[in-house]
């Protein structure tokens, strides 16, 4: 989940790699550091902490060079420490990396490499690689790298320099994200496409073992067995101030106020001659009997909200799975399975390994990412792309509501291919949907309740999110929400299960923030407020459904009406701003919460 980045141009290539590490921060913010090849030498600066920590070392001592590879660390291997840190040398310093992934046999060379009488100076297991490049080495750079990659067992994406190839940095990934940006005064490697957006928006995407060596003038591609490689260069939509925060104090805010135009964005390309709509058109839906939904963390509280609908339209049996259990659980799954696979970054290790273990099985495969060129986007059969743009918070919002545009769009197609709906019915479940975006900036433009509301609950140490039917699922996503920002542990649970053992832990000044927007189940939800309110608790309802404030210990935040299949997109928002508000609060970092990171590519 670290950031990399590196540069080789006519430019100072220190404000670059720092430039860019702000962008990458996202992915990690233990420890920062650079190098830059300078005078026949490394110069080296690494920092524990966030990236501020690198840029006041350098401010102190400045270096310059026309080539550099930068990180920012999530650790894994080590504590966040200077030594944990990135780039790592050999013991001769003649071979300079950065990484991302993890290397799952490091011990085991490791040790070899120390029988050899090579000492390490970090924890991590990241420097086995250069050390071991530098083992290898005898002057030819790239035979040094396949021998490196032969050996290595897990995950990377490498940024390497030499110092016997002066103006040149090589890169190689296998199943991590890397991409490789141009333009007239130099190129660049980078985890993620904001890294470089400020200088080009033309990249290459290396695919698993290709091996790319980037100068000043110009990129190539070779495989392992060095014969070169032709690649298309891809040209980015995104600009390079939706990478920037626009006068928001935080990214989340920003990403929170973009959701109607990302809805509009992404229902739009799943109608007429876009892409999206070509590919849901393609599919053949009949000749699968089953639909399995896989994913992590919010996409996977996502694939819940689905499931719900896709039951409801198309009479169709949905299993979702977390896909950290999916990869290991045997699935029971074949050619005439349709496994879904939703990922913001298309790089979540989890949901890769879920997606390869389907394909192994037969299964088709369709996902749903925001990301070009990423490793799900180009494994899976098919694959629908979210509109989001990039999204630099590490708790997700844009991107999440535009997944639930995607499938309760598929929701809907499928149930018509599959007769369940006529077209009028079909006509009129898009046309709700299509009333999403003008709901969101309603919502929107009346924050202030909210805001007000979230000034009062710092202080609670639970609170807990309750729902039936559609609202549990999005009850879930309400729950990651502020635990992830805030801090305060938080649990969701479907309403019914109040009285099954969950009840015992409400007490005076709890909160539960209850969802009721299935007008059927009102009056089921409003008795599991009574209830939580007799034992003590204070209660946030929001929703659609009409409820009087009872004293000072229910209050209501509406959301505008709308289907209910729907109406998570409607709910999401104000959890989103009562989360966000809740964290402001508290004073908290909210774009970096602790211990997080914004793409998961390790276990």
């Amino acid at each position: 989940m670290c950031g990399i980045i590196g540069y080789a141009g006519s430019e100072n290539a220190v404000p670059i790699i720092i430039n860019g590490l702000k962008k990458l921060e996202y992915r990690g913010y233990d420890s920062a550091g650079l190098a830059v090849y300078t005078e026949q030498k490394f110069d080296v600066v690494k920092r524990k902490g966030r990236l501020a920590a690198l840029e006041s070392c350098l401010k102190e001592n400045p270096v310059s060079g026309f080539t550099g590879i930068g990180h920012t660390r999530w650790a894994t291997h080590g504590e966040p420490s200077d030594e944990n840190s990135h780039p790592h040398l050999g013991h001769q310093n003649k071979i300079a990396i950065v990484h991302n992934g993890i290397i799952e046999n490091y011990k085991r060379l490791r040790e070899n490499l120390k029988a050899k009488g090579i000492a390490f100076t970090s924890q991590t297991d990241s420097e086995v690689i250069a050390q071991l490049a530098e083992y290898y080495y005898n002057g030819d750079i790239i035979d040094t790298i396949i021998k490196v990659a032969n050996r290595l067992e897990g995950s990377y994406a490498l940024g390497v320099m030499c110092l016997d190839q002066p103006g040149t940095l090589i890169a190689v990934r296998k199943d991590n994200p890397l991409i490789v940006g141009v333009c007239e005064t130099g190129n660049f490697i980078a985890s993620d496409i904001p890294a470089v957006l400020k200088h080009t928006n033309k990249v290459y995407y290396p695919d698993d073992k290709e091996i790319a060596i980037i100068k000043k003038d110009g990129v190539t591609f070779i495989n392992f067995d060095k014969e070169p490689i032709d690649k298309e260069l891809e040209t980015i939509s995104w600009d390079a101030d939706s990478a920037e925060k626009g006068g928001y104090p935080h990214f989340m805010l920003k990403e929170i106020m973009e959701q109607p135009k990302v809805t509009t964005d992404t229902f739009l390309s799943l109608s007429g001659n876009h892409d999206n709509s070509k590919i849901i058109n393609d599919l053949k839906l009949d000749s699968y009997n089953k639909l399995v939904i896989t994913a992590c963390g919010s996409a996977y509280n996502a694939g819940v909200v689905a499931k719900y609908v896709f039951e409801k339209l198309c009479r169709v049996s949905v299993e979702v799975e977390l896909a950290s259990e999916f990869r290991y659980k045997n699935a029971i799954i074949d050619e005439k399975t349709l496994v879904i696979l939703i990922s913001q970054s298309g790089e979540t290790a989890d949901t890769i390994a879920a997606m390869r273990e389907a394909k192994s099985k037969g299964a088709h495969t369709l996902s749903i990412v925001n990301v070009i060129g990423s490793t799900i986007a180009k494994e899976a059969d098919h694959t629908i792309y979210t509109i989001a743009g990039p999204e630099i918070a590490v708790a997700t919002t844009k991107a999440f509501s535009a997944q639930l545009i995607v499938l309760y769009t598929l929701g809907v197609e499928f149930a018509h291919k599959l007769k369940k709906i006529d077209t009028a019915q079909r006509q009129v479940y898009l046309n709700d949907i299509k009333t999403i975006p003008e709901k969101i900036k309603a919502i929107l433009n009346r924050i202030d309740k909210i805001q007000h509301y979230a000034t009062d609950c710092i202080a609670y140490k639970s609170i807990f999110f309750i729902g039936r039917n559609i609202d549990y699922a999005i009850a879930l996503e309400g729950s990651l929400k502020l635990k992830e920002i805030s801090y305060i542990h938080s649990e969701a649970y479907a309403g019914g299960e109040l009285k099954h053992g969950t009840i015992s832990l409400i007490e005076d000044n709890t909160l539960v923030v209850a969802l009721s927007n299935c007008e059927r189940l009102s009056p089921k939800i409003m008795s599991n407020i009574e209830q939580v309110i007799s034992r003590g608790a204070k209660s946030l309802l929001v929703g659609s459904c009409k409820a009087d404030e009872i004293e000072d210990k229910l209050q209501v935040i509406a959301v505008p009406e709308i289907h209910e299949l729907f109406s998570p997109s409607l709910s999401v928002i104000v959890l989103q701003l009562f989360s966000y508000y809740v964290a402001a609060n508290k004073g908290l970092d909210i774009d970096k919460p602790r211990n997080l990171a914004k793409s998961v590519t390790v276990e």
